[in-house]
């Protein structure tokens, strides 16, 4: 070991920076083995190890004997060494007596690094000042100047520290062209100490050229960027205080920057060109390709201020009208009725300007209009009132099972299709198909099998071969009261099984102990599907059958009764032992719902001469007994439901499926639920094919999560609920309402797509899910905003009477509510939920589009109310679609 090294080792920088000055690049590069070796061993080292006080003098000593600049360059930005690096001005002492051309080049393939690289300011300016080279006005170089002329405890202000740099032209423009702000937003301000306002100040004083200042502001904000950037470039705009010169040179800006910019971009373009257009500064036609982009936007100030510049222009200028009512026609089709009416009002205003060509020309744009509004039109315009046609209601076709391939013939493609449902949950299908192809291949040629699967057994993080066999896998699967979480959760355990990774005895039916103590409203379907795999595993082991008996015919999970017969036959030619939970699963999934078909499999089950036949038998011959009386319970703002017993599911079935047909509370007798996963829900789900109620009431608190506490993925399960079979009642609905007012919207997509689904099928109660929705809101559980959000959603794939059936039980409530004037958000009546004018909105739009004619309890006293406010608006014009004067 040299004595650098051992200075090194010793953490003795100054020492080893002695040491290695006056050596020869040779002699420098000589010292690099050793110098790798030791960064090798602190890469392993305990975090909390002394061994990393070395880390300062290592980073040092090898910046120094690195003779190339790439090498130099990469060593001193390593981020093993960045946590304990060596001080900036050692490693510029580290570099002396280098070449400026080699510094320089070392300076900028720094200032190449991505800013999360961390590397020094004062590093790479002190190259920069040594070489003489150009400023590299990259990411990381800006960021990191940034960070040092704005970091705290500098003296004197910003302005001053700003005034005094060398590169202040090339740093600034740096500024302008970073891709990103995240890392220095926060450092930006927004008050006279900030970044805006000493930029503005600078270039007022002259140190910065204006014209430049101005230019590549305008062509940040038009370029975008993140979130929060205008933030940062719009004050500084607007600190600049543009005269009407500069302001009128850039009219093509303002029109993109009205058109597409951020909200408040779009507000401030917008307030400059009504200002060039009230003084006549603007062309009719420029003003009309700014309104073409802001009327289409989904700002609704934005829109009304529009409209009104174009009614102040057309007041002013008569011979603008040919050029801007078609520009105020496109505001026909927006999706609020009152900016439709606002801009109907200016055409019927200055209509008498208009030529017939004109006038026919904006006859397609009065089709968009509400029907009541669509009639006005016709009046100003001199148009024919077209008859109105009849409604016919448009709903997506209902998703139809698909029918189970058979489980692959070889083993590897069984293989395959394990390793790509381990990859990526692809369903209840591909799962259900590759358990059965898990069972046929072991009992054919479990060695075949064993071989076929090593490839995807090797890459899980349960197959250890240390000395200790078993290891990870049966620690974790091998667990008391271990559930399995979902499809890839339940392969592992069977491919551990397989592999001999978990011992047959804890597999061993009656093996795994029941829950100790309170138990979530999860644990029945969560004990069912978990004894069903682990009777699986462990069959695999020690006596593996021929074929499940369980496997589903249809991709819901449903069994057609003849299928099992067949297979019982198997088994009773084979001599095989039927598994319990394997046949109770089959007994719950095989189809009742078609008695004929149910009547004819049960004596053909009866013919086998089997106990397993007759009981098949007297399973398909009982009648599907009706729903378990349902209790509702209230918790705070939620409304949650109980179930009665089902004791049909109590009698001769294993015990881990019973509490199937147990009694059902909110939380069960626990609110701690490790059942996390939502893949795991659609597993479920195939449990009890005709029995989706009694599935529903175990996720109602679950689907209330994702309306009350805003959690993530909770709706994804709806859609499959649609699909699934049996009775649509009160908790599929009340899943869906929690689903329908989700705060994220992919949740709220899933459950418009269920809502189509049950409309589809014919098994949507619009009645029954409008009240839930009604109560639900008034208790503060739904928000209006986002209920109208999935209602629009609904509307607009054509199922208008749909969402028109349960608004109308939904808003009597909450309309009834307005005259108690509760305070808003109290658990009980509310006075005026915020969102509630949307919502009756979009119940308007439906009602007008479907035709739908009557009386609503409680509307006309809201309607009635004064002001101009959305919710009274939309409530007059849901009034009228309702009455026969929007007849057209």
């Amino acid at each position: 070991m040299s004595v650098v090294t051992a200075a090194v080792r010793a953490g003795r920088t100054e020492e080893a920076l002695g040491l290695l000055t006056g050596l020869a690049d040779a002699e420098r590069r000589a010292l690099l083995p050793e110098l790798k070796e030791i960064r090798k061993e602190l890469r392993s080292a305990p975090w909390g190890s002394g061994s990393r006080e070395m880390l300062p003098a290592l980073h040092a000593a090898g910046a120094a004997c690195h003779t190339g600049a790439a090498a130099a360059a990469s060593w001193l930005s390593s981020s093993d060494l960045r946590w304990r690096q060596a001080a900036p001005e050692l490693l510029l002492r580290a570099l002396e007596g280098r070449e400026s051309a080699w510094l320089g080049d070392v300076a900028h393939r720094l200032a190449q690094r991505p800013a999360s690289a961390r590397v020094p300011y004062a590093l790479m300016s002190g190259l920069v000042r040594r070489s003489g080279c150009a400023v590299p006005v990259t990411d990381a170089y800006v960021i990191a100047w940034i960070q040092h002329v704005g970091g705290h405890g500098r003296r004197g202000s910003l302005v001053d520290r700003l005034r005094a740099e060398p590169d202040l032209v090339r740093l600034v423009a740096g500024f302008f062209d970073l891709m990103d702000l995240s890392e220095v937003r926060w450092m930006l301000g927004e008050d006279t100490g900030s970044w805006q306002y000493a930029l503005a100040e600078l270039t007022r004083q002259g140190f910065l050229d204006r014209a430049t200042v101005v230019d590549a502001c305008v062509a940040r904000l038009l370029r975008g960027g993140g979130l929060t950037d205008h933030r940062v470039f719009l004050p500084l705009l607007v600190r600049l205080d543009l005269t009407r010169a500069e302001e009128r040179a850039r009219i093509a800006d303002w029109t993109a920057l009205a058109r597409d910019g951020a909200s408040p971009v779009a507000g401030h373009a917008q307030a400059v060109l009504s200002a060039l257009a009230l003084d006549g500064e603007l062309t009719h036609r420029r003003l009309a390709e700014a309104s073409e982009g802001v009327l289409f936007r989904g700002e609704k100030k934005l829109v009304r201020a529009q409209l009104v510049l174009l009614g102040k222009v057309l007041s002013r200028r008569p011979d603008a009208t040919a050029e801007l009512l078609p520009a105020v026609a496109l505001a026909f089709g927006h999706e609020d009725a009152q900016v439709q009416e606002r801009a109907l009002k200016l055409v019927e205003r200055h209509a008498e300007r208009l030529d017939a060509a004109l006038k026919s020309e904006l006859a397609p744009a009065t089709e968009q209009l509400t029907p009541g509004l669509r009639a006005r039109a016709a009046g100003a315009l001199g148009l024919a009132v077209a008859a109105p046609m009849a409604y016919e209601e448009v709903l997506p076709p209902a998703p139809e099972p698909v029918r189970l391939a058979a489980a692959p013939e070889t083993a590897v493609e069984l293989a395959e299709e394990v390793g790509a449902l381990l990859a990526s949950d692809g369903g209840v299908a591909a799962f259900e198909r590759a358990l059965d192809g898990l069972v046929r291949h072991a009992h054919r040629d479990r060695e075949a099998l064993l071989t076929a699967l090593g490839p995807v057994i090797e890459r899980r993080w349960w197959d250890d071969t240390g000395v200790d066999p078993q290891g990870r896998a049966e620690r974790y699967f091998g667990g008391s009261h271990l559930d399995l979480q979902g499809a890839e959760n339940a392969l592992d355990l069977l491919l551990a099984s397989l592999r001999g990774r978990v011992a047959a005895s804890r597999l061993r039916p009656g093996a795994r102990r029941g829950s100790i103590g309170p138990t979530c409203v999860h644990h029945g379907l969560a004990d069912a599907f978990d004894a069903r795999i682990r009777e699986v595993a462990w069959r695999l082991h020690a006596d593996p059958q021929p074929l499940l008996l369980s496997t589903p015919t249809w991709s819901t999970g449903l069994l057609e009764p003849a299928d099992l017969v067949a297979r019982l036959d198997t088994y009773r030619r084979l001599g095989a032992r039927v598994g319990a939970a394997d046949f109770a699963q089959a007994l719950l999934r095989v189809r009742r719902g078609d008695r004929a078909a149910a009547a004819a499999a049960a004596e053909r089950a009866s013919a086998l001469g089997t106990d397993e036949g007759e009981r098949l038998a007297r399973w398909l011959r009982a009648e599907p007994p009706a729903a378990p009386v349902a209790g509702r319970e209230t918790r705070g703002a939620r409304i949650l439901v109980g179930y009665g017993e089902v004791p049909e599911m109590k009698e001769e079935f294993p015990v881990k499926f019973r509490a199937l047909g147990a009694s059902v509370t909110a939380y069960g007798t626990s609110r701690y639920c490790s059942h996390w996963n939502p893949g795991t829900r659609q597993h479920w789900l195939a449990l009890l094919p005709e029995r989706r109620e009694l599935v529903a009431v175990r996720m109602v608190r679950d689907l209330s999560d994702a309306a009350v506490n805003d959690v993530r993925g909770g709706a994804v399960a709806l859609p499959l609920l649609a699909e699934s079979g049996g009775e649509a009642g009160e908790c599929v609905h009340l899943c869906l309402a929690y689903g329908l007012a989700a705060r994220h919207p992919e949740d709220r997509l899933a459950a418009v797509d269920a809502l189509l689904v049950l409309a589809a099928r014919g098994q949507l109660d619009p009645a029954r899910l409008g009240a839930d929705l009604g109560q639900l809101v008034r208790r503060g559980a739904v928000k209006p905003v986002r209920l109208a959000e999935s209602a629009r959603q609904a509307a607009a794939t054509g199922a208008n009477a749909t969402i028109w059936g349960m608004l109308r039980h939904t808003l009597p409530v909450l309309f009834a509510d307005l005259a108690t004037a509760a305070p808003v958000g109290s658990v009980g009546p509310v006075s005026a939920a915020r969102g509630l004018g949307d919502l009756v909105a979009v119940a308007a739009e439906c009602a007008e589009r479907s035709g739908a004619r009557g009386e609503l309890p409680h509307l006309s006293r809201t309607a009635d109310r004064r002001g101009s406010s959305r919710l009274v608006a939309e409530a007059r014009r849901l009034r009228d679609a309702l009455s026969a004067r929007t007849a057209v």
